[in-house]
């Protein structure tokens, strides 16, 4: 199919079932926001799976559409121009299915793809911990095999929409006398057990998608760990590969979409002459995060650096730091008042963009695993704790 007729063919499924119930969902559930119409936003998840959008570039024996990189980016690109809600189970579809597809079994493809594609499970993320906060390498939740599954002990922090997921993903060391990379593995756990507990963790915006998540003898089948026990690594780092893909385009669409919104209230209140110098660079750095995506796609296996995903990282989250900032500085006095007991969208972007620089990898570990890993130098060079 050619590009344009691809394009033309999400414009009209967007325009024809972005409407009646989900017509409110548009622009909501973004960063900060993903409190908002959960329930709308799951069932707007499953109307995207009848239509076949969910898996777009999984391939076609996957039960994806197999679509080019070319026609993905289409694809985020009229989901952002149409308003589309932010994705509920983007964690599942741009993280997870991607790494059971090249770890996973085909009894956990067969398992645990097909909910994806339908968004009927959600999945959550359990990386971080409070000890080891973005050294995914610090880990101390412990998994232990016995003859009925794996027993899974231990904390979990910053776990987002935990509390409506139905799966976790859990990097747990299964080796004891193990440490650092060595003696981790990458389980799949079922949140609904009396063994799991979610406790949210309310933030500057008032809101709660981030969650504490307590696991205390939580069991999983012994089938449901992803590659090789000990080698929950090299799994877990794939996992990070694939937000160097085209989510991170998608992402930058979206980035896209605020910085039209504040541009738009810049010349409806007179504030666009005074901050032009501040919103032509923040457009210019827009540029720059849209090549670097596009860069980071068209690069192969043979030219990849593997350390693509933490210059993306260390690129946008100070961009998007600044772009919250710049947004009070339009608002101006009126950015100081909350009306309606609530936060308007300018409000919880620049509250929310406070922690850019430090989820998802704080941008101190990101520079540390580029010296450490891809220049040789030691880890005392850069790790307070050595």
């Amino acid at each position: 199919m050619a590009l344009d007729d691809f394009r033309a063919e999400v414009r009209a499924w967007l325009d024809a079932h972005l409407t009646g119930e989900f017509a409110a969902l548009k622009g909501t559930g973004g960063p900060g926001r993903e409190h908002e119409f959960v329930e709308e936003r799951t069932a707007w998840e499953q109307e995207l799976g009848r239509g076949g959008w969910v898996g777009l570039g999984w391939p076609v024996e996957a039960g994806g559409r197999g679509a080019s990189i070319a026609e993905q980016v289409v694809f985020h690109e009229e989901y952002a121009k149409a308003g589309g809600p932010g994705r509920i189970g983007h964690l599942g579809e741009q993280l997870l299915g991607p790494t059971l597809i090249a770890f996973g079994t085909q009894e956990q493809k067969d398992r645990f793809l097909p909910g994806i594609l339908a968004g009927t499970e959600l999945w959550c993320q359990g990386y971080s911990e409070p000890d080891a906060g973005s050294d995914l390498a610090g880990v101390r939740t412990k998994a232990e095999l016995r003859a009925d599954g794996w027993h899974v002990e231990g904390q979990k922090v910053w776990t987002s929409l935990a509390h409506v997921a139905h799966w976790c993903f859990v990097v747990a060391r299964t080796d004891p006398e193990s440490s650092r990379h060595k003696g981790l593995s990458f389980l799949l756990v079922a949140m609904d057990q009396p063994g799991v507990e979610v406790r949210p963790i309310v933030q500057l915006t008032g809101t709660s998608e981030f969650n504490e998540v307590f696991f205390d003898d939580a069991v999983t089948d012994a089938d449901n760990i992803v590659g090789a026990p000990g080698d929950g690594w090299r799994v877990a780092m794939g996992l990070l590969a694939f937000e160097r893909g085209v989510s991170t385009l998608g992402q930058q669409v979206g980035f896209a979409r605020e910085y039209e919104e504040l541009l738009t209230l810049a010349r409806a209140n007179g504030s666009f002459e005074r901050l032009q110098d501040e919103l032509v660079d923040a457009w210019a750095g827009l540029q720059a995060l849209k090549h670097q995506a596009l860069r980071t796609l068209s690069n192969d296996a043979a030219h990849s650096t593997g350390f693509e995903a933490n210059v993306n990282k260390l690129l946008w989250a100070p961009w998007h730091k600044q772009l919250g900032e710049l947004a009070m500085k339009v608002a101006g006095p009126d950015g100081l008042e909350v009306r309606g007991g609530a936060l308007d969208a300018l409000q919880s972007l620049w509250l929310f963009t406070r922690s850019d620089t430090i989820y998802g990898g704080s941008n101190e570990v990101q520079r540390g695993i580029i010296s450490e890993r891809h220049w040789g130098l030691p880890r005392d060079s850069w790790s307070p704790r050595g």
